[in-house]
């Protein structure tokens, strides 16, 4: 518990740093290259999500509420939950509508959270998170049938692997961040009892490719994600599984 509570400690100040700066070029997601890897990231969590009008949607880690806007446009219900208070001011100073958009400052891990939740999406967060505390969490937020979706950084990735392994270059990558090899997420889902688990590689547009580089670098990652092997090294994981039903 002391443990959990340092690395919330270190997860908010860091936090706080990012919100000092511009913190979606920070990320990455400033750039053109940026924005459109944004724009496909939300489109592929929204489609593997099912968000529609009518549902309850729980968006984890939601920053800046880059992609809690983004979800918001199906019309769905969120609630969009962060820890950092720095950050969660960017994402109120949006504007977005109080009867669809609810921001609540607190972890996933220790949050009073009004559920049960038709979907529970994220960007970029899981790999901030216990998981062994974070997963039971979110399936008991679940309906019956309830999807979990989100889109994790991929350990292969070559860019990915340096930036855990050196991370004090790269201060953006924060001191307990993590990230993920696809199989072993996927067995860790499906022993905590999800099912119709989907952990699939995407994403080669680096936010630093030049504008007139973009289409050309979109033509070939698209291949590359359908290459055997090639494929495993994306940038991105784009995560999908489900609560059962019971019976």
């Amino acid at each position: 518990m002391a443990d959990r509570t340092k690395k919330m400690e270190r997860e908010t100040a860091h936090g706080l740093a990012l919100a000092g700066g511009d913190t979606e070029y920070t990320w990455g997601w400033g750039t053109p290259a940026g924005q459109l890897r944004a724009r496909r990231r939300a489109e592929l969590i929204i489609r593997a999500a099912g968000l529609g009008p009518g549902m309850r949607v729980l968006e984890v880690g939601c920053g800046t509420g880059l992609f809690t806007e983004m979800f918001a446009r199906t019309q769905a219900y969120l609630v969009a939950l962060d820890i950092s208070r720095a950050l969660l001011e960017k994402a109120r100073a949006r504007g977005l509508p109080a009867d669809k958009v609810r921001f609540l400052e607190g972890s996933i891990e220790e949050a009073t959270i009004d559920g049960p939740f038709d979907a529970v999406v994220g960007s970029s967060v899981l790999h901030h998170l216990d998981l062994g505390v974070t997963l039971p969490r979110l399936r008991g937020l679940l309906v019956p049938g309830g999807t979990l979706s989100f889109a994790e950084p991929n350990l292969l990735n070559p860019q990915v692997f340096l930036e855990r392994r050196f991370r004090r270059w790269f201060p953006y990558v924060s001191p307990d961040e993590t990230a993920f090899v696809r199989w072993r997420l996927a067995r860790l889902l499906a022993a905590e009892g999800f099912e119709e688990v989907s952990v699939t590689p995407f994403d080669w547009l680096h936010p630093g490719v030049p504008r007139p580089l973009i289409s050309v670098v979109q033509w070939a990652g698209g291949r590359l994600e359908r290459m055997p092997g090639v494929g495993e090294l994306a940038g991105s994981l784009l995560i999908r599984c489900r609560r059962p039903v019971p019976g």
